[in-house]
């Protein structure tokens, strides 16, 4: 919604098709919505595709936010969870890149922003999967980074602290039964528009990395 109500025009990708073509409209700018589940290889190829087609090739801003959060200590982490939320938190953000960044390359503009976390530097107790990804995250920013530089290619690294979203919904931290207290967190607003920031700054300036937290 905000980079729409700046003028550009937004390709949403998620799995939840209603929602996405509630806020695709919201955006106007003829933005428009693709029903892709990002762990699945042909979905992935078959929203590229779309994207392609609509915007005559890479967009100028891609944001990796995508994102699955669970707390649980490390023995009662099922392999398969494990392997499902390494799968969208890390793995997804590499295809994409790996698909849209030889474009942008060739054009010499634009804007890869990944959405990190306070956890993608600092250990808590029933992150280990989430942590294991978002670190991932970091250090595949960074050496985007280091490969883009100079290129006129752009990669940013937002790293919030908690955010009040849905994703809380079925939270509660070890120990606790409790769900945790949302009035402290960051707005999802918050994060967006540390995005514009990025974004929006000239051409010679990359915006290496934003780290959030609550005032």
């Amino acid at each position: 919604l905000a980079l729409g109500f700046e003028g550009a025009r937004v390709a949403l990708v998620s799995r939840n098709k209603k929602q996405l073509e509630k806020v695709a409209n919201e955006a106007g700018n003829d933005s428009f919505s693709i029903q892709c589940d990002v762990t699945n290889d042909s979905d992935i190829d078959r929203a590229l595709g779309v994207i392609r087609k609509e915007f005559g090739g890479s967009p100028d801003i891609v944001v990796n936010n995508a994102g699955l959060f669970t707390i649980k200590t490390l023995d009662d982490t099922l392999t398969g969870e494990f392997d499902k939320i390494l799968a969208t938190n890390l793995r997804a953000p590499f295809r994409l890149i790996r698909e849209l960044l030889p474009a942008m390359r060739e054009r010499g503009s634009g804007d890869i922003v990944t959405i990190g976390s306070i956890a993608d530097r600092n250990i808590f107790a029933g992150n280990a999967a989430y942590s294991a990804t978002k670190y991932g995250q970091r250090a595949l920013h960074e050496v985007l980074r280091a490969e883009t530089r100079g290129t006129g290619v752009r990669a940013t690294l937002i790293s919030p602290a908690a955010v009040d979203t849905d994703i809380w919904d079925p939270i509660q931290y070890l120990g606790s039964d409790q769900n945790p207290d949302r009035s402290t967190m960051l707005s999802p607003e918050s994060v967006s528009d540390a995005v514009l920031f990025a974004v929006t700054r000239p051409a010679d300036v990359n915006i290496d990395e934003l780290r959030l937290s609550r005032s």
